[in-house]
């Protein structure tokens, strides 16, 4: 049996990583989250799921609210965990140096916590046993483009806010069907 999965990179926050730690939207990405509902109400309804930070969850919300129904959470779908100990302002200077390397790296660098990170996220999508949404990160969102494309690194396409990257999950292979919109990004 496959299942198809539509990723939903969520709306613009009001604040980046290294300012607040679960930020909310802001007005352009109250807006994409209502466009992206549009987009893909023909769809459905199916099943929603959300990374349980805010901003995931406000971008689910006129989807959920279209379908009439409540997303639901999943923790395993949300962003990359910075390092513990990490102070909040130190954030974006790791996650861009974290960026331009490999999970390999990352692995062996900052520990096993990020190799399970990733493999988490893919179980946790390939055990789904229907299509469904999914709301999550620009990260996590990479982690399963790079595992379709066989690419170990952690940014593979630059997705913009409320991109929707449509997967087909078949026996644990995951297969691209349509890749996110791509745009020169602030990553928040």
């Amino acid at each position: 049996m496959s299942v198809r999965l539509h990723l939903v990179r969520h709306g613009r926050a009001a604040a980046g990583w290294n300012v607040d730690r679960d930020p909310a939207l802001d007005e352009l990405g109250q807006q994409q989250a209502v466009d992206v509902a549009q987009l893909l109400a023909s769809l459905g309804p199916l099943p929603v799921y959300s990374s349980p930070l805010r901003r995931c969850q406000e971008t689910s919300g006129p989807l959920s609210t279209l379908w009439n129904t409540v997303p639901i959470i999943e923790a395993r779908v949300a962003e990359i965990p910075s390092p513990a100990g990490v102070a909040l302002e130190e954030r974006g200077e790791w996650l861009r140096v974290a960026m331009a390397g490999t999970w390999t790296q990352l692995g062996i660098s900052d520990g096993d916590v990020y190799t399970q990170y990733r493999r988490d996220l893919l179980d946790t999508l390939s055990a789904l046993p229907h299509d469904a949404v999914i709301f999550s990160h620009f990260i996590a969102i990479n982690v399963v483009i790079g595992e379709a494309l066989s690419d170990d690194r952690l940014v593979v396409k630059s997705l913009d806010n409320c991109s929707v990257t449509s997967v087909l999950i078949h026996e644990g292979t995951f297969t691209i069907e349509a890749m996110g919109r791509e745009a020169d990004t602030l990553i928040r």
